[in-house]
């Protein structure tokens, strides 16, 4: 296999899976894993991807929307253990927030095994996975479809928001950076995360290592109007600890 080719396949991998590690990548390639380290290091200086220790990921995008099933098909276990842990904080008669998204959508199905929510969304696919709970109360925002992420967005999607205070909110983002703060790529869904965050007494973030360091298009708020950021063991460490200097404490799990 020439170098032009392995490269490709491995930027096929990282757009489908988010992610690579040079152990995983030497095998599947039969090649050692210093030539994939060497590959790597060629497609990052070509702007194709970042470096993480022991891998990569994809080069973050400031306006690049991925679609929902490549999301849902990318960091799959680490976004069930974030999920799982996240629904650890809410308790029986609370009223939680919803965002969209994959990482969101796991904590939703840690919830059905509670009493008493009150579960407020703008996610159709949420919807439709809680719909069936009769100890869930959905409360649906409306507004505009957006089938890329499932979602619903303004005009009058954030109107419900001004009638309600949560207990607490669970919050996606595409980046998370020390910085610049919390940021989505797409526009109407940052301003609806807004308005997620003003209508919820505490606020958690969710979001895969993938996304730390991380600096999209629509900036959502700082990182310290957050309470919480739970991501996988994955993120990089230096950057978890810029973060926590920020004001914001990390869990990873």
């Amino acid at each position: 296999m020439f170098p032009e080719e392995r490269r490709r396949l491995i930027l096929e991998i990282l757009n489908n899976q988010g992610r690579c590690r040079v152990a995983t990548l030497a095998k599947e390639l039969s090649v050692s894993e210093v030539t994939i380290r060497m590959d790597l290091d060629f497609l990052e200086k070509k702007g194709l991807l970042r470096r993480t220790h022991g891998g990569a990921i994809l080069n973050p995008k400031t306006g690049f929307e991925r679609s929902y099933q490549l999301e849902e098909a990318s960091f799959r276990q680490e976004k069930e253990r974030i999920g799982q842990r996240a629904a650890e904080l809410v308790s029986d008669g609370d009223t939680v927030i919803l965002d969209v998204g994959t990482t969101v959508m796991e904590v939703a199905r840690h919830l059905t095994m509670y009493k008493n929510l009150t579960v407020v969304t703008n996610a159709i696919n949420v919807v439709t996975l809680l719909e069936d709970y009769p100890e869930l109360t959905v409360i649906v925002t409306g507004g505009r479809v957006r089938a890329t992420q499932h979602s619903l967005v303004n005009p009058y999607a954030s109107l419900v928001l001004e009638k309600l205070y949560a207990d607490i909110a669970f919050i996606g983002a595409n980046g998370v950076d020390p910085h610049y703060g919390v940021t989505n790529v797409n526009i109407p869904e940052a301003e609806m995360k807004i308005g997620f965050i003003n209508a919820a007494r505490r606020r958690i973030l969710v979001a895969d290592s993938s996304k730390i360091g991380n600096v999209a298009r629509a900036k959502v708020g700082k990182v310290s109007d957050f309470h919480l950021l739970i991501t996988d063991r994955q993120a990089d460490p230096e950057q978890v600890r810029l973060i926590q200097e920020a004001g914001l404490p990390v869990e990873t799990v």
